[in-house]
């Protein structure tokens, strides 16, 4: 345990394709994780189309939670993260089947009904989202049992719901969905009303750091103790973004794990058709900032493709050699477009992308190691393009850029995309979000002062987790 003025809190991580429960201690000039529980996540094939083992990954949180209390009984409450956009129907205070995946094609239709009512221009006058076709307004206008329910709730939400009772919408996430006014960060009902998708199933806004209730039930039960659940950044990104130690104004953040969301944090949003025609976003932040920000996929492509040669050789490959080996494979390189939507599903992602280069006249690499620079070499390439935009859209010159999450242990990318965009990058730290998570609770409990700012919490992210620097080269 941490000393007077600190504690330590649990953190429920969930990303596309694992989750995770860490313990974060927080005092005295500490900052520090333990990884409490780790369990595999992603996508399962049923009748209806591509969903989430929601029901198993509520297990493993359970479970994850109830061995943190019992590594550390002066828990002092918990905080929930996940990716975006996804959701779960609630009826008689039960989930209602398991949700849909947001790569299942349904949103095809979704698309085309939401944009012949509300065109998507007015749309992003609206809510401020890129488009994005798994956006979550989208997967609503199809949902065939929305009408019937009595919640429908994101996925951190859903989580904090059936291990409390209490129906809220974190707001960072709620951003996500389309449904809510980018000015006001409330719920846009004019929009609810004119998509025919019922307001009763939007649950009332709450922001990080408000108390949500403590465990009950089964949960309680199971773990051990009527824990307190706090909201926290609950969009993932959201909480990663609290955890970027920023100390200039002009820096930039890349959190890198499954996607790549690059980006500037600012005050208002921006909504002109320049950001529109960008496919640039505003998202909402911790403390009521705006995460200026465009998805590139990120590392995706780059585990898909080890999927596909992994089941081809039938064993394991070992990502740190084969990125070695790549960092030595002397150039020209051959660079496809990462953010290609024929990259977006699950599959042979080798075949797509060599194909996406035959179709550009580029050469396909024929070693493993060239065509895993490739893929790395065109994912940094996505970024750079990503940052030169926000520095112009968002009329911020941008001296450094941030990359947090999983991608900051890469070293080939982190190298690239300062070659490529021109900039230093700072690496770390690789638990962002989780960071992020801890230390909106940890500030919720006083640990930092009643008012401490963002800045405050990330000084502490600096001296705890120093960045790693790459200077861009020629």
């Amino acid at each position: 345990m941490t000393g007077s003025g600190g504690g330590v809190v649990a953190a429920v991580d969930l990303g596309a394709t694992s989750g995770r429960v860490m313990l974060g201690y927080v005092g005295d000039g500490m900052l520090r994780l333990e990884s409490v529980a780790r369990f595999p996540n992603g996508p399962v094939v049923g009748d209806d189309g591509l969903h989430w083992d929601f029901t198993g990954l509520y297990r493993h949180i359970v479970e994850g939670l109830r061995e943190a209390y019992r590594r550390e009984p002066g828990l002092s409450s918990v905080g929930i993260d996940s990716w975006a956009v996804d959701y779960g129907l609630v009826e008689g205070g039960e989930l209602v089947g398991e949700p849909f995946h947001y790569r299942d094609e349904r949103i095809v239709q979704g698309v085309e009904r939401v944009h012949a009512t509300v065109p998507f221009d007015e749309l992003y006058r609206r809510n401020g989202l890129q488009f994005l076709p798994f956006n979550t307004v989208y997967q609503y206008v199809v949902e065939r049992g929305l009408d019937d329910a009595e919640l429908a709730l994101l996925v951190p939400d859903l989580v904090a719901y059936l291990l409390t009772g209490v129906r809220a919408a974190e707001r960072t996430n709620a951003s996500t969905t389309g449904l809510v006014d980018v000015r006001t960060g409330e719920w846009d009902l004019e929009l609810a009303e004119k998509l025919r998708i019922p307001a009763s199933v939007l649950p009332p806004l709450v922001d990080p750091g408000d108390e949500l209730g403590e465990l009950r039930g089964a949960a309680r039960e199971r773990v051990g103790a009527p824990l307190e659940v706090i909201a926290v950044g609950s969009h993932d990104t959201a909480s990663a973004v609290v955890a970027v130690p920023m100390t200039s104004p002009n820096a930039a953040y890349i959190s890198c794990g499954t996607w790549g969301l690059v980006g500037i944090e600012l005050d208002a949003p921006v909504l002109s058709d320049a950001a529109r025609e960008a496919n640039f976003t505003n998202e909402g932040g911790v403390d009521g900032r705006v995460r200026f920000l465009h998805n590139v996929t990120g590392l995706w492509l780059l585990s898909e493709t080890l999927r596909a040669w992994e089941a081809e050789e039938g064993e394991r490959i070992d990502l740190p050699e084969l990125l070695d080996a790549a960092a030595s494979v002397p150039g020209p390189i051959a660079l496809f477009d990462a953010n290609d939507p024929s990259l977006s599903a699950p599959g042979d992602m080798p075949a797509r992308i060599a194909e996406l280069l035959r179709a550009s006249g580029a050469a396909v690499p024929e070693s493993r190691p060239a065509f895993a620079r490739t893929i790395v070499e065109s994912i940094a390439a996505a970024f750079a393009r990503a940052l030169h935009t926000a520095a112009e859209v968002g009329e911020r010159e941008i001296d450094v850029v941030h990359i947090v999450g999983g991608g900051s242990l890469n070293r080939l990318l982190c190298q690239a995309t300062a070659d490529r965009a021109g900039i230093p990058v700072l690496a770390g730290p690789v638990e962002a979000t989780a960071i992020g998570n801890v230390l909106v609770q940890a500030r919720a409990h006083g640990w930092f002062g009643a008012d401490a700012s963002l800045e405050t919490l990330r000084e502490a992210v600096a001296a705890a987790f120093p960045p790693e620097r790459y200077d861009p080269r020629g």
